[in-house]
């Protein structure tokens, strides 16, 4: 049983950590604004922003914060891997030249896809083989399988440990006591 000595050193602890944690979240919050700094003060982190996060993975994504926010969390996870994948897909269904879709589906496959890459993506045999035959004659959809797996991953598994994560909670205090001040 612990002695009374012990009970305020627990206490401290705690407060020091609740300072540690609002020091992160402030910290964090600076660096997202100043990674946006050109942004009109209408576009600035606002707490009903951060609030919509929990709503959906896409009202996430959505956002330009949010997309921060998320990566930087995979990214102290070491899990960013999924997310690169599926921001690398979405700009890939923007090019318009075949040369450059083909040069760029061979990327993406030698970074994402065959197995033992240096970011690869959990997903099937199939769907990895079935890859690396589109990855031949490139299309602008030859990833979509691969995309849908791996957003169906971060919704289920991510987003989830996001949603509870010190770095969103803190974020979410910090702004809602920004709030109370006016």
């Amino acid at each position: 049983m612990p002695s009374l000595i012990d009970e305020p050193q627990h206490f401290i602890m705690d407060q020091d950590d609740r300072k540690t944690n609002k020091n992160i979240g402030k910290n964090f919050m600076c660096r997202l604004q100043c990674m946006f700094s050109h942004s009109s003060s209408s576009e600035r982190l606002s707490l009903e922003d951060t609030q919509q996060w929990s709503q959906s993975l896409e009202r996430l994504l959505d956002s330009k914060y949010g997309l921060a926010t998320f990566r930087n969390f995979l990214k102290s996870e070491y899990s960013d891997e999924n997310i690169e994948f599926w921001l690398t897909c979405e700009d890939y269904k923007k090019i318009k030249s075949s040369f450059r879709m083909s040069s760029r589906a061979k990327k993406i496959h030698e970074q994402f896809i065959k197995a033992e890459s240096p970011k690869e993506i959990n997903i099937d045999y199939h769907t990895r083989e079935q890859i690396k035959r589109n990855v031949k004659t490139p299309t602008m959809h030859c990833f979509d399988d691969a995309q849908k797996i791996v957003y169906g991953l971060m919704e289920r598994d991510s987003y989830p440990r996001f949603l509870r994560s010190d770095i969103y909670r803190t974020l979410l205090e910090n702004l809602s006591a920004d709030a109370t001040k006016g």
